[in-house]
Protein backbone atom coordinates (compact mmCIF):
# COMPACT_ATOMS: atom_id res chain seq x y z
CA UNK A 1 0.00 0.00 0.00
CA UNK A 2 1.31 3.46 -0.93
CA UNK A 3 2.62 5.44 2.01
CA UNK A 4 0.65 8.64 2.64
CA UNK A 5 2.41 11.87 1.76
CA UNK A 6 2.27 15.43 3.07
CA UNK A 7 0.14 16.27 0.03
CA UNK A 8 -2.38 13.61 1.12
CA UNK A 9 -2.48 15.10 4.62
CA UNK A 10 -2.86 18.62 3.20
CA UNK A 11 -5.77 17.55 0.99
CA UNK A 12 -7.62 15.85 3.85
CA UNK A 13 -7.02 18.76 6.26
CA UNK A 14 -7.84 21.43 3.67
CA UNK A 15 -4.54 23.26 4.08
CA UNK A 16 -1.38 23.80 2.05
CA UNK A 17 1.42 21.24 2.01
CA UNK A 18 3.68 23.90 3.55
CA UNK A 19 1.32 24.16 6.52
CA UNK A 20 1.49 20.40 7.00
CA UNK A 21 5.29 20.60 6.91
CA UNK A 22 5.32 23.37 9.53
CA UNK A 23 3.06 21.36 11.87
CA UNK A 24 4.76 17.95 11.61
CA UNK A 25 8.23 19.47 11.86
CA UNK A 26 7.29 21.50 14.93
CA UNK A 27 8.34 24.83 13.44
CA UNK A 28 8.26 27.45 16.18
CA UNK A 29 8.82 30.48 13.93
CA UNK A 30 5.57 30.09 11.96
CA UNK A 31 2.24 31.13 13.48
CA UNK A 32 -0.44 28.46 12.98
CA UNK A 33 -3.83 28.62 14.69
CA UNK A 34 -4.79 25.91 17.18
CA UNK A 35 -7.76 24.96 14.97
CA UNK A 36 -5.56 24.50 11.88
CA UNK A 37 -2.96 22.57 13.84
CA UNK A 38 -5.68 20.28 15.20
CA UNK A 39 -7.02 19.61 11.68
CA UNK A 40 -3.56 18.70 10.43
CA UNK A 41 -2.89 16.39 13.38
CA UNK A 42 -6.28 14.73 12.92
CA UNK A 43 -5.44 14.12 9.26
CA UNK A 44 -1.99 12.78 10.23
CA UNK A 45 -3.62 10.32 12.64
CA UNK A 46 -6.35 9.33 10.18
CA UNK A 47 -3.86 8.58 7.40
CA UNK A 48 -1.20 7.09 9.71
CA UNK A 49 1.24 9.54 8.12
CA UNK A 50 4.83 9.64 9.36
CA UNK A 51 7.74 11.42 7.63
CA UNK A 52 10.43 9.01 6.57
CA UNK A 53 13.12 10.82 8.51
CA UNK A 54 15.17 7.64 8.85
CA UNK A 55 15.46 7.34 5.08
CA UNK A 56 16.56 10.98 4.85
CA UNK A 57 19.17 10.43 7.53
CA UNK A 58 20.48 7.31 5.83
CA UNK A 59 20.80 9.12 2.51
CA UNK A 60 22.74 11.92 4.16
CA UNK A 61 24.93 9.60 6.21
CA UNK A 62 22.96 9.98 9.44
CA UNK A 63 22.59 12.86 11.86
CA UNK A 64 24.43 11.26 14.80
CA UNK A 65 21.56 12.46 16.99
CA UNK A 66 19.17 10.54 19.23
CA UNK A 67 15.90 12.21 20.25
CA UNK A 68 14.51 11.81 23.77
CA UNK A 69 10.97 12.73 24.80
CA UNK A 70 10.09 12.98 28.50
CA UNK A 71 6.75 14.03 30.02
CA UNK A 72 7.93 16.39 32.76
CA UNK A 73 11.03 18.53 33.30
CA UNK A 74 10.22 19.02 37.00
CA UNK A 75 10.18 15.42 38.22
CA UNK A 76 13.72 14.34 39.24
CA UNK A 77 13.02 10.76 38.14
CA UNK A 78 13.16 11.96 34.54
CA UNK A 79 16.40 13.86 35.19
CA UNK A 80 18.00 10.51 36.03
CA UNK A 81 16.69 8.99 32.81
CA UNK A 82 18.01 11.93 30.78
CA UNK A 83 21.44 11.60 32.40
CA UNK A 84 21.57 7.88 31.66
CA UNK A 85 20.56 8.39 28.03
CA UNK A 86 22.97 11.27 27.49
CA UNK A 87 25.96 9.50 29.04
CA UNK A 88 25.34 6.40 26.94
CA UNK A 89 24.70 8.06 23.57
CA UNK A 90 27.72 10.35 23.94
CA UNK A 91 29.94 7.38 24.73
CA UNK A 92 28.76 5.89 21.43
CA UNK A 93 29.37 9.03 19.38
CA UNK A 94 25.85 10.52 19.28
CA UNK A 95 24.35 13.82 20.41
CA UNK A 96 21.09 14.10 22.33
CA UNK A 97 18.00 16.13 21.35
CA UNK A 98 15.79 16.51 24.44
CA UNK A 99 12.16 17.62 24.48
CA UNK A 100 9.42 17.65 27.13
CA UNK A 101 5.63 17.49 26.76
CA UNK A 102 4.75 19.14 30.11
CA UNK A 103 2.22 16.36 30.82
CA UNK A 104 -0.09 17.74 28.13
CA UNK A 105 -1.76 15.15 25.83
CA UNK A 106 -2.06 17.47 22.82
CA UNK A 107 1.50 18.65 23.20
CA UNK A 108 2.69 15.05 23.46
CA UNK A 109 1.01 14.15 20.16
CA UNK A 110 2.35 17.29 18.46
CA UNK A 111 5.86 16.80 19.82
CA UNK A 112 5.99 13.17 18.72
CA UNK A 113 4.79 14.14 15.24
CA UNK A 114 7.41 16.89 15.11
CA UNK A 115 10.22 14.65 16.33
CA UNK A 116 9.34 11.99 13.77
CA UNK A 117 9.99 14.54 11.02
CA UNK A 118 13.35 15.71 12.30
CA UNK A 119 16.69 14.32 11.21
CA UNK A 120 17.35 12.15 14.22
CA UNK A 121 18.66 8.61 13.93
CA UNK A 122 16.46 7.15 16.71
CA UNK A 123 13.79 8.16 19.20
CA UNK A 124 13.53 7.25 22.89
CA UNK A 125 10.03 7.93 24.18
CA UNK A 126 8.50 8.11 27.65
CA UNK A 127 4.83 8.50 26.80
CA UNK A 128 1.99 9.40 29.15
CA UNK A 129 -0.97 9.51 26.75
CA UNK A 130 -0.73 6.40 24.62
CA UNK A 131 -4.03 6.83 22.79
CA UNK A 132 -3.12 10.26 21.40
CA UNK A 133 0.30 9.02 20.23
CA UNK A 134 -0.86 5.65 18.93
CA UNK A 135 -1.22 6.50 15.24
CA UNK A 136 2.16 8.18 14.85
CA UNK A 137 4.05 5.54 16.82
CA UNK A 138 2.34 2.68 14.99
CA UNK A 139 3.35 4.20 11.66
CA UNK A 140 6.93 4.76 12.83
CA UNK A 141 7.15 1.12 13.86
CA UNK A 142 5.69 -0.02 10.54
CA UNK A 143 8.31 2.07 8.70
CA UNK A 144 11.15 0.48 10.67
CA UNK A 145 12.11 3.76 12.38
CA UNK A 146 14.42 3.08 15.37
CA UNK A 147 12.20 3.68 18.40
CA UNK A 148 12.60 2.66 22.04
CA UNK A 149 9.78 3.16 24.53
CA UNK A 150 10.38 3.54 28.24
CA UNK A 151 7.70 2.15 30.51
CA UNK A 152 5.33 0.31 28.15
CA UNK A 153 5.26 -2.50 25.64
CA UNK A 154 2.11 -1.52 23.76
CA UNK A 155 3.88 -1.10 20.42
CA UNK A 156 6.03 -3.30 18.21
CA UNK A 157 9.26 -1.51 19.08
CA UNK A 158 12.16 -2.02 21.47
CA UNK A 159 11.26 -1.25 25.07
CA UNK A 160 12.74 -0.87 28.55
CA UNK A 161 10.46 -1.43 31.53
CA UNK A 162 10.93 -1.01 35.25
CA UNK A 163 9.08 -3.94 36.82
CA UNK A 164 7.44 -2.71 40.01
CA UNK A 165 5.28 -5.66 41.04
CA UNK A 166 7.67 -7.47 43.39
CA UNK A 167 9.02 -4.30 44.98
CA UNK A 168 5.52 -2.89 45.47
CA UNK A 169 4.49 -6.13 47.16
CA UNK A 170 7.50 -5.81 49.46
CA UNK A 171 6.56 -2.21 50.19
CA UNK A 172 3.04 -3.21 51.16
CA UNK A 173 4.34 -6.13 53.27
CA UNK A 174 6.69 -3.66 55.00
CA UNK A 175 3.85 -1.24 55.84
CA UNK A 176 1.45 -3.97 56.89
CA UNK A 177 4.18 -5.59 58.99
CA UNK A 178 4.60 -2.30 60.87
CA UNK A 179 0.93 -2.52 61.84
CA UNK A 180 -0.56 -0.12 59.30
CA UNK A 181 -4.11 -1.06 58.35
CA UNK A 182 -5.26 2.31 56.97
CA UNK A 183 -2.84 3.05 54.16
CA UNK A 184 -3.69 6.05 52.01
CA UNK A 185 -2.54 5.98 48.39
CA UNK A 186 -1.75 9.22 46.53
CA UNK A 187 -2.09 8.13 42.91
CA UNK A 188 -0.96 11.22 41.03
CA UNK A 189 -0.25 10.39 37.39
CA UNK A 190 -0.64 12.25 34.11
CA UNK A 191 -2.89 9.52 32.73
CA UNK A 192 -4.81 6.86 34.69
CA UNK A 193 -3.53 4.16 32.33
CA UNK A 194 -0.09 4.62 33.92
CA UNK A 195 1.13 2.85 37.07
CA UNK A 196 -1.91 0.54 37.20
CA UNK A 197 0.42 -2.31 38.18
CA UNK A 198 1.25 -0.56 41.44
CA UNK A 199 -2.42 0.14 42.16
CA UNK A 200 -3.25 -3.53 41.54
CA UNK A 201 -0.59 -4.71 44.02
CA UNK A 202 -1.78 -2.20 46.63
CA UNK A 203 -5.31 -3.58 46.38
CA UNK A 204 -4.22 -7.22 46.24
CA UNK A 205 -1.97 -6.84 49.28
CA UNK A 206 -4.81 -5.37 51.35
CA UNK A 207 -7.11 -8.22 50.30
CA UNK A 208 -4.52 -10.89 51.19
CA UNK A 209 -4.15 -9.24 54.62
CA UNK A 210 -7.93 -9.46 55.10
CA UNK A 211 -8.36 -5.69 54.88
CA UNK A 212 -10.98 -3.91 52.77
CA UNK A 213 -9.97 -1.63 49.91
CA UNK A 214 -11.37 1.71 51.10
CA UNK A 215 -11.94 3.99 48.06
CA UNK A 216 -11.84 7.04 50.35
CA UNK A 217 -8.17 6.29 51.05
CA UNK A 218 -7.21 6.42 47.35
CA UNK A 219 -6.71 9.95 46.02
CA UNK A 220 -6.45 10.24 42.23
CA UNK A 221 -4.53 13.49 42.22
CA UNK A 222 -2.67 15.24 39.44
CA UNK A 223 1.06 14.67 38.81
CA UNK A 224 2.56 17.86 40.22
CA UNK A 225 4.07 18.57 43.63
CA UNK A 226 1.12 20.80 44.57
CA UNK A 227 -1.20 17.91 43.72
CA UNK A 228 0.68 15.71 46.16
CA UNK A 229 0.27 18.36 48.84
CA UNK A 230 -3.45 18.79 48.22
CA UNK A 231 -4.02 15.02 48.08
CA UNK A 232 -2.29 14.57 51.43
CA UNK A 233 -4.39 17.37 52.91
CA UNK A 234 -7.55 15.58 51.82
CA UNK A 235 -6.43 12.20 53.14
CA UNK A 236 -5.36 13.67 56.48
CA UNK A 237 -8.91 14.97 56.95
CA UNK A 238 -10.31 11.41 56.88
CA UNK A 239 -11.73 10.01 60.13
CA UNK A 240 -10.01 7.96 61.28
CA UNK A 241 -6.86 9.36 59.70
CA UNK A 242 -4.62 6.99 57.70
CA UNK A 243 -1.57 5.85 59.63
CA UNK A 244 0.55 5.67 56.46
CA UNK A 245 0.64 7.36 53.05
CA UNK A 246 1.93 5.58 49.97
CA UNK A 247 2.77 8.13 47.27
CA UNK A 248 3.21 7.34 43.57
CA UNK A 249 6.56 9.14 43.35
CA UNK A 250 9.11 11.05 45.41
CA UNK A 251 8.14 14.35 43.78
CA UNK A 252 4.59 14.18 45.14
CA UNK A 253 5.88 12.83 48.46
CA UNK A 254 7.56 16.21 49.06
CA UNK A 255 4.12 17.81 48.92
CA UNK A 256 2.78 15.16 51.29
CA UNK A 257 5.60 15.81 53.78
CA UNK A 258 4.69 19.49 53.83
CA UNK A 259 1.00 18.73 54.45
CA UNK A 260 1.92 16.45 57.36
CA UNK A 261 4.31 18.99 58.87
CA UNK A 262 1.77 21.81 58.69
CA UNK A 263 -0.54 19.77 60.93
CA UNK A 264 2.10 19.29 63.56
CA UNK A 265 2.39 15.59 62.82
CA UNK A 266 5.70 13.75 63.01
CA UNK A 267 7.07 11.29 60.45
CA UNK A 268 7.14 8.40 61.18
CA UNK A 269 5.95 8.66 64.81
CA UNK A 270 2.45 9.89 63.88
CA UNK A 271 2.26 8.88 60.23
CA UNK A 272 4.53 6.96 57.87
CA UNK A 273 5.25 8.10 54.32
CA UNK A 274 6.62 5.90 51.54
CA UNK A 275 7.06 6.47 47.85
CA UNK A 276 8.37 5.28 44.48
CA UNK A 277 11.40 6.07 42.24
CA UNK A 278 14.02 6.60 44.95
CA UNK A 279 15.44 9.66 43.24
CA UNK A 280 18.68 11.10 44.62
CA UNK A 281 16.86 13.55 46.88
CA UNK A 282 14.94 10.78 48.71
CA UNK A 283 17.92 9.99 50.93
CA UNK A 284 18.34 13.69 51.84
CA UNK A 285 14.79 14.56 52.86
CA UNK A 286 13.96 14.90 56.55
CA UNK A 287 13.35 12.16 57.44
CA UNK A 288 14.99 10.15 54.62
CA UNK A 289 12.28 8.60 52.48
CA UNK A 290 11.43 4.92 52.19
CA UNK A 291 11.06 4.44 48.44
CA UNK A 292 10.99 1.84 45.68
CA UNK A 293 14.08 2.36 43.53
CA UNK A 294 13.29 2.22 39.80
CA UNK A 295 16.85 3.27 38.83
CA UNK A 296 16.11 5.91 36.21
CA UNK A 297 19.79 6.19 35.27
CA UNK A 298 19.98 2.48 34.40
CA UNK A 299 16.70 2.73 32.49
CA UNK A 300 18.11 5.60 30.45
CA UNK A 301 21.38 3.85 29.68
CA UNK A 302 19.62 0.68 28.61
CA UNK A 303 17.19 2.58 26.39
CA UNK A 304 20.09 4.39 24.72
CA UNK A 305 21.93 1.11 24.15
CA UNK A 306 18.86 -0.39 22.48
CA UNK A 307 18.43 2.72 20.32
CA UNK A 308 22.02 2.63 19.06
CA UNK A 309 21.80 -1.13 18.50
CA UNK A 310 18.70 -0.58 16.38
CA UNK A 311 20.44 2.13 14.33
CA UNK A 312 23.38 -0.17 13.63
CA UNK A 313 21.39 -3.40 13.28
CA UNK A 314 18.00 -2.39 11.85
CA UNK A 315 16.98 -5.98 11.09
CA UNK A 316 17.52 -7.50 14.51
CA UNK A 317 14.54 -8.88 16.51
CA UNK A 318 12.57 -6.61 18.83
CA UNK A 319 14.06 -6.55 22.34
CA UNK A 320 12.24 -5.96 25.62
CA UNK A 321 14.46 -5.37 28.65
CA UNK A 322 13.14 -5.41 32.21
CA UNK A 323 14.90 -3.74 35.13
CA UNK A 324 13.66 -4.92 38.51
CA UNK A 325 12.76 -2.22 41.02
CA UNK A 326 13.86 -2.66 44.64
CA UNK A 327 12.60 -1.51 48.02
CA UNK A 328 14.85 0.89 49.94
CA UNK A 329 13.76 1.23 53.57
CA UNK A 330 14.64 4.44 55.42
CA UNK A 331 13.35 6.23 58.48
CA UNK A 332 10.14 7.78 57.05
CA UNK A 333 8.30 4.54 57.86
CA UNK A 334 7.82 3.18 61.37
CA UNK A 335 5.52 1.10 63.52
CA UNK A 336 2.07 2.32 64.46
CA UNK A 337 1.47 3.34 68.06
Amino acid sequence: MKRPTQSDVAKLAGVSRATVSYVVNGSADVSISAETRARVLDAVAHLNYAPDARARSLRSGGSNTVGLLIPDLHNPHYWSIVQGVEDSVREQGYDLLLTSTSLDPEREAQTLAGLSGRRVDALILTLSFLEQSKATLTQLAANGYPVVTLGNTSFNVDAVIATYRNATARMMAHLLGLGHTRIGFIFGVGSKELATNRMAVYQESLAVAGLPVDPSLIDYSGPRIEDGYQAACRLLERTPRPSALLVINDWLAIGALRAVGERGLRVPEDISIASFDDTEMAAYLNPPLTSVRSNGYALGRQAASLAVERIRQPGRPIRRVQIEAELIIRSSTGATK
